[in-house]
């Protein structure tokens, strides 16, 4: 038997807010809030918890150039603080927010694509090591 939903790629759907099964309902409700379910093939997303992972990944990789910009303004060119504030935030703003979606979408089908688990600890599994 055919299975009805192939994989689909984790960063094709999940970048562009899709569901990570069948690739056509959406995975958001607003701008970061998950929907309880696929309307088009009813996945439950309650699998989802992406916890901190998309804020982690926007500060490692927008905010360190957001430091270097604001270092470098003030060390080139002994910029005040109010040119700090009109360069540096606004720069700060839009590398911030808008990948916090995609980023968020791509882990939510990450964990679906490759069946993500919280882990457990048992005390059977010990046992059996024994």
């Amino acid at each position: 038997m055919e299975d009805p939903y192939p994989p689909l790629s984790p960063i094709k759907t999940g970048v562009r807010g899709l569901c990570p099964r069948c690739g056509r309902g959406r995975l958001f409700v607003g701008f970061l809030t998950l929907r309880k379910e696929c309307e088009v093939c009813g996945l439950d997303y309650s699998f989802a918890d992406p916890a901190d992972g998309p804020a982690f990944f926007v500060i490692c990789f927008a905010c360190v150039p957001t430091v270097l910009l604001s270092v470098w303004l003030a060390v080139a060119h002994q910029a005040s603080v109010w040119t700090q504030i009109f360069v540096t935030g606004p720069f700060l703003i839009l590398t911030c927010i808008p990948p916090l979606r995609p980023l968020k979408g791509w882990l939510v089908a990450s964990q679906y694509i490759y069946k993500a688990e919280e882990g457990r600890l048992s005390r059977q599994d010990d046992a059996d090591r024994d």
